[in-house]
């Protein structure tokens, strides 16, 4: 069955007041394996200890059951972002979150734990959505951006502009851009491979560089947030004299894989643009036109010779892919641009990791089989093949390992244990990766094994024979017996008393 309980949270601010809008969402499915799974929305920018569920009531336990359970809180990763009372069972946020830091560039931002519950045992797996809100104005990389165009330029020739960036996402994102008024240009808006908008000049009127050399337009760029927020950037288009031959790029998108521990200097592509004008005229440089901050730091461009080459580390987990704009530029001043598309490709560069959830301090060696001792969990930051898992233990042990929800492992005892023959383990689990080659990591887990009182005592001898003389005098010592016990502690301690024998 399912049920599903909805709500948001949500914070506005405007001038020096503030309005505050506060609606909870919990979503709680109950799959018909069992398992349940609670979900709940808290918008960004909530102060410290906000208020995100009750996971009592959303389980119908009464809140005295969450100590005597000895319910925890687990989350995946880290850092421990949220907070579980357990006399209550309210669940807040440790302190304000920040979608566009902790879910950079995604369009949702999913925050995963699990409620532990030691006694019985039992997972309840939590997601809270963090919703945006718009808290970040578009920003263009530069505020003046000036561009060169000859004078011959035809009417209609468009001009790609490197566009503003908004940290937000979805209708608080970036939504449209616009232009000062002016007399020769208008504004051509798109949307790029990424989903994302562009802007283009577009020339609506010959230009005339003995008539004006230099304009200047606004172009702004606007949010969809209520209110809305805006960026802006100056535009300085410089009017070049005549150069009748603009560079010409033998392909207008060049699209290259590249693996992500390809090493720095390796060639990842070469872009090629000719010109035919003579003398300084005709001779072409590269640069980057348009380039996103976190890429740059990763390509280098040979301004001669349009080499595009690796100059930092890769990573797959990161970024995978690259898109960029390469801006070639005659010595009269005329530009040509291509793009230039790099998918990185996915390497095993990444060991599982193990976390441990919960150890049974000792077990007891009447313990029946699969009595759980230890809870865990695999991650491997990879993906596909690489990011699968799988778990052993190594070495002969009275233990085995048991899936459970997601990536949790249970380890429990498989056969009877003997305290006498053996007090601890050592267990050694291994976590393997399907990737190429494959990786592996290993924990240590000491599990000690408690004594009960499963051994009688017994005595040295079966029977002692000892002497006493007639008329000897009353406590006089005649001799002495001994038994021991395997046991221990309490359990082997050893009390003597005689018995009348018929």
């Amino acid at each position: 069955g399912r049920l599903l309980w909805r709500g948001m949270a949500w914070g506005n601010r405007s001038g020096g007041s503030k309005r505050q809008m506060v609606l909870f969402v919990l979503v709680v499915c109950v799959c018909q394996s069992g398992a349940e799974t609670l979900r709940y929305s808290l918008a960004e920018a909530m102060e410290r200890d906000s208020f995100v569920g009750n996971i009592a009531q959303d389980l119908g336990l009464a809140p005295s059951q969450l100590p005597a359970r000895k319910a925890r809180l687990v989350s995946e990763g880290n850092e421990q972002l949220f907070r579980l009372d357990p006399s209550t069972g309210v669940l807040t946020a440790k302190d304000s979150l920040d979608r566009e830091e902790i879910c950079p560039q995604s369009e949702t931002c999913t925050l995963f734990f699990t409620v532990f519950f030691e006694n019985p045992l039992q997972l309840i797996r939590g997601e809270v959505e963090v919703l945006d809100v718009n808290d970040n104005s578009p920003v263009f990389p530069e505020k003046e951006v000036v561009l060169e165009m000859p004078e011959t330029t035809p009417p209609g020739s468009r001009l790609p502009l490197e566009g503003a960036r908004d940290k937000d996402v979805g209708i608080n994102g970036l939504q449209n851009y616009s232009l000062g008024s002016n007399s020769h240009f208008s504004l051509a808006l798109g949307r790029g491979e990424d989903g994302a908008k562009y802007a283009e000049l577009v020339l609506e009127r010959q230009l005339d560089r003995e008539e004006q050399s230099e304009l200047s337009l606004l172009l702004t760029a606007t949010d969809g947030g209520s209110p809305p927020r805006t960026g802006t950037a100056q535009v300085r288009i410089v009017v070049l004299d005549i150069n009748d031959n603009i560079p010409t790029f033998d392909r207008e998108l060049y699209e290259v894989r590249l693996a992500e521990n390809s090493p720095p200097e390796q060639l990842v592509v070469r872009v090629s643009a000719t010109d035919p004008d003579e003398g300084s005229n005709g001779i072409v440089r590269y640069s980057f036109s348009k380039i996103l901050e976190e890429s740059r730091e990763f390509f280098e461009l040979n301004p001669a010779t349009g080499e595009i080459r690796v100059a930092g580390n890769l990573d797959f987990e990161t970024a995978k892919k690259h898109n960029m704009v390469v801006k070639a530029t005659d010595g009269g001043g005329l530009s040509a641009y291509c793009k230039v598309l790099v998918e990185v490709e996915d390497m095993n560069d990444n060991a599982p990791e193990l976390a441990l959830s919960s150890l049974t301090a000792s077990i007891a060696e009447d313990a029946p089989p699969r009595t759980v001792v230890a809870l865990f969990s695999v991650r491997d930051r990879d993906s596909g093949d690489n990011g699968r898992t799988e778990c052993a233990l190594d070495g002969d042990s009275p233990f085995t390992l048991s899936p459970t929800l997601d990536n949790f492992y249970e380890l429990r005892t498989n056969a009877a244990l003997d305290r006498e023959r053996t007090a601890e383990y050592n267990v050694s689990i291994r976590a393997t990766d399907w990737g190429t080659p494959r990786l592996s990591s290993r924990e240590s887990l000491l599990v000690q094994v408690s004594d009960v009182n499963d051994n009688a005592p017994e005595f040295t001898q079966e029977v002692y024979t000892m002497w006493v003389a007639e008329n000897n005098s009353p406590m006089v010592r005649i001799g002495s017996v001994k038994a021991t016990d395997a046991d221990s502690g309490r359990n082997a301690r050893v009390s003597y008393a005689l018995v009348r024998q018929e």
